[in-house]
């Protein structure tokens, strides 16, 4: 089968929108506690320590100026290309200027026989950034500059550097080549290396600096860990780079998978619908969890599954999203003092979306739990009461207003997608509590379930538009509606539903197989301005359509998704229609939970029509 990522990537120029890298021209390295981005350029534009949720130390992805990065890179640059080491977090970028070519190799080092399958950090809490020559010689010009500034002492093989903005920062500069500070020229020839080391945790009390050995372990980890997956199906490669992705966006300490490792990358350029991402919402999890179980990912299938019924049993009342350690967010703040990716503002730390009330939580929690127990997992009395308790708030909250899983910044309405999920909870809750015989009204969470089911089946049902709507009454189209068939609350088969996946397909359609979510001018969302079209609902759409026997048709539209993931096989929040370049936070673990979860479904279609 055709695959999307090639073995040998072509150098191309380097291309930039005043001074800030195409996304797609960024790749991801990150250890299971943070995560950094590295253009193409050789520059590290983001990352954030001592965690995802950190204050960034370097964020020139928001402002070219004033953001802060880590740049290594020949003088004079001129072209360049990325590629990943196969199965690994092990990041490749390859820049040529006029007098030669050098490669850097760059990840977030793992310990030496770390199990990426353990609850424990496996990283050691630094960035190493591996040179050599592979062609002429150069001048290789090093630049480290955090955001707000930075003053660096000699200390060992190279700095200790305190920083203006983070003084609780116990940061060194290890090197192998004599450095200046943190401005240095080096001058190499054809076959020298120089290595270097940024560390964060733990920084003045490690004398080891074996770079090859290192480099080597993190390689070993990885490949170690990818041995694990269980998949045989259509762009595998593409696949096995979504899961090493989000497994670098999974918190190994606690289970929680960050929706993405940036915060407010816009979904239009120079609009302000721009919002921090580095928390864990309770939706992404039965997707995830789900995606990671069919591929054989059990550990971080039940990791995610406990982080969230732990949340749940700790909290008394489900959130939409929370922190890596299952706690509240903080207030969404704005800060003016960064102008945004390429003008893009505001920037935006923390997420208000918190605090809304999202009524779909019921059902995914429920569904966790379901999946939990369908693993192998058990329910503790206190836990059954907390779930119980929600399955019995849903059968109340089915038809009243919510923010909806778009997470809306108007008045509520009855969104059709949060009803459908409170049904989701009362389907799973009787389920339990009937496998493992559970107290509860299983009798009336079915019949309930059945009610909810026939109430969308009629109440979001617009004749006139032949299609479901996005919240119980006339009103515009969701591709959200999409999901319905997915979570088995209307079967892919039904009239309705096939009429509503053809509207979505001719009134949401962006070309080329892409989707809005939404439109804003007929579905009122409180921002102003617009967005890209959705990824995960295209691949939402590839699973309706395999589910309903038209292969060629999912197949078709699954290898062009593929195809835009290019040669790093990472993939955004949102794409622009027009152009095909990324939006939004970067890379989304949504999209990634799409392509492996799409694989999936179509690796079962093809093998049941053989």
């Amino acid at each position: 089968m055709t695959t999307a990522i090639s073995s040998e990537p072509i150098f191309t120029p380097l291309r930039d929108h005043g001074g800030y890298p195409p996304l797609e021209d960024v790749g991801l390295i990150g250890d299971g506690t943070t995560a950094a981005l590295v253009a193409r350029d050789g520059a590290v534009v983001w990352l954030c320590v001592p965690r995802f949720d950190s204050e960034p130390l370097f964020c020139s992805l928001l402002d070219v100026n004033a953001g802060g990065a880590f740049r290594i890179a020949p003088e004079g640059v001129t072209e360049a290309r990325q590629q990943y080491e196969p199965d690994t977090g092990v990041l490749i970028t390859e820049l040529r200027s006029p007098t030669g070519v050098v490669r850097v190799s760059d990840c977030l080092t793992l310990r030496s026989g770390a199990d990426l399958g353990e609850d424990t950090a496996a990283g050691r809490g630094e960035l190493l950034r591996s040179v050599v020559v592979v062609e002429g010689s150069i001048r290789l010009q090093v630049e480290l500059e955090p955001r707000g500034g930075a003053t660096a002492e000699p200390h060992g093989q190279g700095f200790r550097i305190r920083t203006v903005r983070r003084p609780d920062l116990d940061l060194r500069l290890v090197a192998t080549v004599a450095l200046d500070g943190l401005r240095t020229t080096v001058e190499l020839e054809h076959g020298e290396k120089a290595h270097f080391i940024l560390r964060w945790a733990g920084a003045g009390h490690r004398r080891d600096f074996q770079p090859p050995a290192l480099l080597q372990a993190t390689l070993d980890g990885w490949r170690r860990w990818m041995r694990t997956l269980a998949y045989d199906g259509p762009q595998e490669s593409v696949v096995r780079r979504s899961i090493v992705t989000l497994k670098m966006l999974d918190f190994n300490e606690t289970g929680a998978l960050v929706a993405a490792p940036t915060s407010s990358l816009p979904e239009a350029i120079g609009g302000v619908r721009n919002w921090d991402y580095r928390y864990a919402w309770v939706r992404d999890a039965a997707f995830s969890v789900y995606a990671f179980r069919r591929v054989g990912l059990h550990a971080e299938a039940r990791g995610f599954l406990s982080w969230v019924l732990d949340a749940i049993e700790r909290d008394g009342s489900p959130r939409v999203l929370y922190t890596l350690d299952g706690l509240r967010p903080p207030p969404e703040c704005e800060d003016p003092e960064l102008e945004g990716y390429r003008g893009s503002s505001p920037v935006r730390w923390g997420n208000a979306a918190a605090d809304q009330r999202q009524h779909d939580a019921y059902g995914e929690i429920l569904d966790c739990a379901y999946q939990w127990v369908a693993a192998g997992g058990e329910l503790g009395p206190t836990l059954w009461h907390r779930l119980s308790a929600l399955v019995e708030e849903a059968r109340v909250a089915w038809d009243q207003p919510d923010h909806g899983i778009w997470e809306v910044r108007t008045a509520t309405r009855p969104f059709t997608y949060s009803a459908a999920m409170c049904q989701v909870a009362l389907d799973r809750g009787a389920r339990l509590a009937e496998r493992l015989g559970l107290p509860g009204d299983v009798a009336g969470w079915r019949s309930d379930a059945q009610r909810i089911q026939s109430a969308i089946l009629d109440l979001a049902w617009d004749p006139e538009q032949s299609s479901f709507t996005e919240h119980l009454g006339p009103g515009g189209l969701d591709a959200s509606l999409l999901a319905l068939p997915l979570r088995r609350v209307i079967d892919d088969r039904h009239p309705r539903m096939i009429a509503t996946v053809e509207a979505i397909v001719r009134r949401l359609g962006a070309g080329e197989g892409l989707l809005y979510r939404y439109l804003p001018e007929e579905s009122a969302d409180g921002l102003p301005g617009h967005e890209g079209a959705f990824v995960l609902c295209s691949f939402w759409l590839v699973d309706n359509l395999a589910a309903r026997g038209r292969l060629e048709d999912a197949m078709a539209l699954y290898e062009s998704l593929c195809a835009r993931a290019g040669t790093l096989g990472l993939l955004p929040e949102e794409i622009d229609p027009s152009t095909g370049a990324f939006l939004g936070n970067y890379p989304q673990a949504f999209s990634h939970v799409g392509v492996v979860s799409s694989g999936m479904n179509l690796a079962r279609a093809l093998r049941a029509r053989r």
